[in-house]
């Protein structure tokens, strides 16, 4: 990645409510596993990229709770509920052979083997089955993240993926 990568936020989740009277927050997680979110501080909180050190975390009943540096009590807690928990790109692990951060392919260009653009990556999501492609040229198009049968390469020097797709759908 380039030097840039420590200023690029990656949005783990969100501060979800309140957990008791001291200072505690429910936390969403988007990750996987979910209680992945704990092993980041420190955490950028909302459009300000507020840093946060996460002091204790932990899994409580099907959720999270988390302890945050500088919130002492349930009104400071209060007023962090719905902010993005984001982190620095570069606080992620570089990740295995042929796995990717969706966040790195966002904004490389898809083409086919042929060399027809189809257009940017501007997000992907997961269906539960597998991860897809939504990919904004002429037309939006949804390509299933199939690594080896659709997703052929992927060219971070040339900020290309090249796919295997008929350009008709």
């Amino acid at each position: 990645m380039s030097g840039a990568s420590s200023s690029v936020r990656v949005v783990l989740g969100r501060v979800s409510g309140l957990y008791g009277v001291k200072g505690w927050v429910r936390v969403y997680s988007e990750t996987d596993p979910r209680e992945g979110i704990l092993s980041y501080s420190p955490w950028l909180l909302g459009p300000e990229a507020v840093s946060r050190r996460l002091i204790e975390g932990r899994v409580h009943g099907k959720g999270l709770i988390a302890r945050l540096e500088g919130c002492d009590d349930r009104d400071q807690a209060a007023a962090l509920i719905g902010q993005e928990i984001a982190i620095r790109r570069d606080q992620l692990p570089p990740p295995r052979p042929d796995e990717f951060y969706w966040i790195d392919l966002e904004g490389l260009t898809v083409v086919t083997q042929t060399d027809v653009e189809l257009g940017r990556v501007s997000h992907l999501f997961s269906t539960g089955a597998n991860d897809v492609l939504v990919v904004q040229g002429k037309r939006e198009r949804l390509i299933p993240f199939f690594w080896g049968d659709v997703i052929l390469d992927v060219d971070f020097d040339r900020g290309l993926i090249r796919v295997d797709w008929d350009p008709a759908f």
